[in-house]
């Protein structure tokens, strides 16, 4: 880590250098860039669900090589894009020679970028609020070979304008992009360097710090115990958006070396817990099924390139999309202080409505899930279920997930039912999983286990659904697990 302080933020939107000093780290790029006169990127939710102000970095994807990915602006703190190239709608024409802000530069049709010309072409853009935010994830997918329904899966039409849009992305969906974008991937870098940035205003001081290896995020740790860690924002970016919380000091997890590994060995695999979802979607398909259909449904794409599997268990909410899946699959977390590195269940680190099992100046390292099933397993059964208002991009009333094992006279050798939004932690339902060994898998074994499962848990009434309804659900989800996985 730099001892020094810098007073400024480097970084490019739209292939134009820029230095900014004296603004918040924890000001949002969505707010950056309206009040630079960048106004093409729209504000729409602020919460990161209607893609209106999606722009696209240059990161690091799945296969390490640089991809350019599509996020909201609104979930991103400034700070996190230092060093990085930001790429607008309103900067994408082809030809385009970058000008400050204010002045525009009149655009031709043969300018356009094949993704906006397609838009204009199949009349994809009706009142035009959404459709900067449509194009920018175009063009991400465009790049990767993938512009299609899932593309665009984090993007709202309100003026429910998706046939013209889905044949835009159709029309570019067989191109071979030959441009200045493509050339530009080849020669650009992900990696993110060290960064200690400090910035006055209003008699008040903030830091924003960016290590690249945990022995300096401890060190920083034990400067700054008040400190907040920071990884994707995707949660801690919404009291930014929404300036509901001060943040003096910010440490950014998301360019530590030991925090961005996924390590295989026959027994295992250890995920790192700053590695984005976008790649353990990739890398890690079919090997947990459970877990593939869970971040399936885990928000939207311009989410999955930023959240992160540490920060979706130490947020401890106890609606959080994974934790049931994780307890399922028995994982197991690393965590790293300044006495040294342990191993804990996590079944044991959610202690309460919104606490952990985190010590001071401790972090979360890696998730570790077992490959291997229980000794005599014939047959592993594990799926995971998501409730919601909507498919995708929402929370959860109810999240499930379960794992049996039973061997060859089909008798359960194994159970563990995890559960989301039914307590004030993820929850196992322990006394059902006890219940369960040695019987049967068949349905009447599942309607025996009923009752149990009714009484399992105490969830709260909200707006989302009642306590009634989330107890009903506890039981169905299970009794549709048996149907599916009989």
């Amino acid at each position: 880590m730099p001892q020094q302080l810098d007073v400024q933020l480097n970084f490019t939107i739209n292939g134009e250098p820029v230095s900014v000093e004296d603004l918040s780290p924890a000001m949002t790029l969505l707010e950056y860039l309206r009040l630079s006169g960048r106004a093409g990127t729209k504000e729409g939710c602020g919460d990161g669900d209607c893609g209106a102000c999606t722009v696209a970095i240059v990161g690091a994807g799945a296969d390490s090589q640089p991809h350019y990915q599509a996020v909201n602006s609104c979930l991103i703190p400034l700070g996190a894009v230092a060093g990085r190239q930001v790429w607008t709608a309103d900067g994408i024409a082809q030809g385009r020679i970058a000008k400050t802000p204010l002045v525009k530069e009149p655009v031709t049709a043969d300018q356009l970028h094949p993704v906006q010309a397609a838009m204009v072409e199949t009349g994809g853009s009706q009142c035009g609020y959404c459709t900067p935010g449509f194009i920018m994830s175009l063009f991400a997918a465009y790049y990767d070979g993938t512009p299609d329904d899932l593309s665009v899966e984090g993007n709202l039409c309100r003026c429910t304008g998706y046939l013209p849009i889905r044949r835009a992305a159709q029309m570019v969906a067989e191109a071979a992009p030959q441009d200045r974008f493509a050339e530009h991937l080849t020669s650009a870098s992900p990696e993110l360097a060290p960064l200690a940035y400090t910035t006055q205003n209003n008699g008040s001081s903030e830091r924003f710090y960016r290590p690249t290896q945990l022995s300096d995020v401890l060190d920083l740790l034990q400067q700054h115990p008040d400190a907040t860690l920071v990884a994707g924002a995707t949660d801690l970016g919404l009291e930014m958006s929404w300036h509901r919380q001060h943040y003096p000091i910010l440490i950014s997890l998301e360019a530590v070396t030991e925090l961005k590994q996924i390590h295989h060995t026959e027994e295992a695999i250890e995920i790192g817990a700053a590695v984005p979802l976008s790649h353990i979607e990739a890398n890690l398909h079919g090997l947990f099924p459970s877990m593939d259909e869970m971040i399936h449904w885990f928000a939207a794409r311009q989410v999955r390139n930023r959240a992160t599997l540490g920060g979706n268990i130490g947020t401890a909410s106890p609606i959080g999309d994974l934790p049931p899946v994780l307890l399922s699959l028995d994982a197991s977390l690393k965590l790293a202080g300044s006495g040294g590195t342990r191993t804990l269940p996590l079944a044991d680190f959610f202690l309460g409505y919104r606490q952990t099992a985190l010590q001071p100046s401790e972090v979360i390292v890696s998730v570790t899930i077992s490959k291997a099933p229980a000794p005599g397993t014939a047959r592993r059964l594990a799926q995971s279920y998501k409730i919601g208002k909507r498919g995708t991009d929402d929370i959860s009333i109810v999240a499930a997930a379960f794992a049996v094992d039973v061997d060859g006279d089909n008798r359960i050798l194994k159970a563990r039912l995890g559960y989301g939004g039914v307590a004030a932690t993820p929850a196992r339902a322990i006394a059902v999983e006890d219940f369960l060994v040695g019987k049967p898998w068949t349905m009447a074994t599942v309607q025996a286990a009923k009752p149990l499962l009714q009484e399992a848990f105490t969830p709260l009434t909200d707006l989302r659904g009642s306590a009634e309804y989330r107890k009903r659900l506890v039981v169905n989800l299970f009794e549709k697990f048996f149907v599916e996985f009989p």
